[in-house]
């Protein structure tokens, strides 16, 4: 059996090199050799155990000061660490050596700590699975690579929700068909998910996940804005002034809105529930938003033209009265 490398040297740092150094050598170091980044290289495998190895001890100040001492027979029960109460105890905790990683914790706890998960079982395939409690496990059962799509909805597929039938071509040019939920609410750039329709695993492993991308296409007179929707409605000048009525296309049909007197031009006119549905919740929805624009007339006959005048001659006596009263 070769010689164990030294760990300073394993993971390239001076000796005096501190916490974060070695977290630093150490992420660089297993991503590069991970076995999920090469393909079941051997030579990486050996190189990524070694590398774990080697940051598994130095990482933990105890241990580190056990090796400073008494180098690799702290671990193994040889030499003059093994006389030692100190290293003694080390000795009955970790005698597996590194198959059982001495007892100080999983790989996945490391890989958590370092990567947030990128490595964890839970993404990558690879994690406890990769090792075993009589050593480095060689077939290193992974999930499959995950795949990404992307798919184009309508405005009202998006709002409503419902299910989509979507044709995407694989690599090989094999076209396939896809049964996919459309969720309401959803929004442009939100990703839907489908569990095992990516790349096969490996050795045993999980199929990987198709991730789709959607983009929500526009529909004409609405704009979305989260779950609420906004839409222009053409008030006319008598109705604006005095008051009345007026038909509000939304996207769950025709609501007759109510206009106040003097309503002016920019104003939004609140319609709860109109809007669109929160993904994670169907129950809640959005609003939707009228804003206001004025209608004037472009054509006005004699006696409309008259009308007016009166009407605008009465406003300028309101005005003075208050001025005068005032």
């Amino acid at each position: 059996m070769a010689a164990k490398r030294d760990y300073y040297e394993v993971l390239r740092i001076n000796r005096d090199a501190d916490d974060a150094a070695i977290k630093k050598a150490y992420r660089k170091l297993a991503k590069k050799y991970h076995p999920d980044s090469n393909g079941g290289n051997a030579q990486a495998e050996q190189m990524f155990k070694e590398v774990t190895e080697a940051y598994t001890i130095l990482s933990d100040p105890e241990k580190r000061k056990l090796y400073d001492r008494f180098g690799h027979a702290a671990f193994d029960g040889t030499g003059a660490a093994a006389g030692t109460g100190a290293a003694a105890g080390a000795e009955a905790e970790g005698s597996q050596g590194f198959d059982g990683f001495y007892g100080f914790g999983s790989v996945d706890d490391i890989f958590d700590d370092l990567f947030g998960g990128m490595f964890g079982s839970s993404s990558s395939g690879y994690g406890r699975s990769g090792y075993s409690s009589s050593g480095y496990g060689g077939s290193f059962a992974r999930k499959g690579q995950d795949l990404t799509a992307d798919v184009s909805v309508t405005f009202d597929e998006a709002a409503f929700g419902c299910e989509k039938v979507i044709r995407l071509q694989g690599e090989d040019g094999r076209v396939q068909s896809l049964q996919v939920h459309i969720p309401a609410g959803i929004e442009t750039g939100k990703s839907i998910r489908l569990r095992g329709k990516g790349m096969p695993g490996h050795a045993g492993g999980p199929a990987g996940d198709l991730l789709l991308k959607v983009t929500v296409g526009s529909r004409p007179g609405f704009e979305r804005k989260g779950m609420d929707v906004y839409s222009t409605i053409s008030v006319p000048f008598a109705a604006a002034v005095l008051g009345g009525e007026v038909m509000v296309q939304t996207i769950h049909g025709a609501v007759m809105c109510r206009i106040k007197p003097g309503t002016q031009p920019g104003v939004k006119i609140r319609l709860r529930g109109k809007g669109i549905s929160s993904e994670g919740n169907i129950s809640r929805q959005g609003d939707h938003y009228a804003v206001v624009q004025i209608q004037v007339p472009t054509e006005l006959g004699h006696e409309a033209a008259e009308k007016l005048r009166e009407f605008q001659d009465a406003l300028k006596r309101e005005q003075r009265r208050k001025h005068g009263a005032a």
